[in-house]
């Protein structure tokens, strides 16, 4: 199954996260399909490649929890 997650980078204590496409069996940090974006949590930013996104979920990828709260806030949409 592919998922829509994040893959944690940065420092220790100031983590930093890619929003990726991968594979449900990949580990957090292993191997992805396709980088959508990256949200850095201290300081709010967030850069998420709308129209890759809306693909890959109309393709059938599913939304980690974090991941659907994130895009909810930034695309101003609710995915069940």
């Amino acid at each position: 199954m592919i998922k829509i997650r994040l893959q944690r980078k940065g420092k220790k204590h100031y983590a930093i996260y890619s929003i990726v496409v991968a594979n449900n069996k990949s580990p957090r940090n292993g191997k992805i399909i396709k980088k959508l974006g990256y949200y850095n949590p201290h300081n709010k930013k967030l850069y998420i490649n709308k129209k890759e996104t809306l693909k890959w979920i109309k393709n059938g990828a599913k939304i980690t929890n974090t991941v659907k709260y994130i895009i909810k806030k930034k695309l101003n949409k609710n995915f069940s």
